[in-house]
């Protein structure tokens, strides 16, 4: 029994994953990148990201989760848009994969 059927809560699905963590990529992007998060975020509207949009996800959801889980002295600070774990970044990853990207 997984620790979600145990206590009675929700496992989130990829799907669901994937909806809390991209505006928080498109924000994080558009500090960097205006046009390109501009770009992204339209093609998120419509659930169709260009392969470059799904590997910046792939790469920003993979950093995330790296400074957060790892080394929380150098990661982003608590108070931070979102928090990733590896389950996070490894939902992303399924939801970019059965949507067609080599991730």
């Amino acid at each position: 029994m997984n620790d979600a059927a145990h206590t009675g809560s929700h496992a989130p699905s990829d799907e669901e994953v994937a909806m809390r963590l991209v505006p928080v990529w498109l924000a994080e992007a558009a500090r960097n990148d205006a046009g390109a998060a501009e770009r992204a975020g339209h093609e998120w509207e419509s659930r169709a990201l260009s392969e470059e949009s799904a590997r910046e996800l792939a790469d920003w959801v993979t950093a995330r989760v790296t400074d957060t889980g790892f080394n929380t002295d150098k990661g982003p600070a608590p108070d931070a848009p979102a928090r990733v774990s590896v389950a996070d970044k490894t939902a992303v990853h399924r939801w970019l994969a059965a949507h067609g990207h080599d991730v």
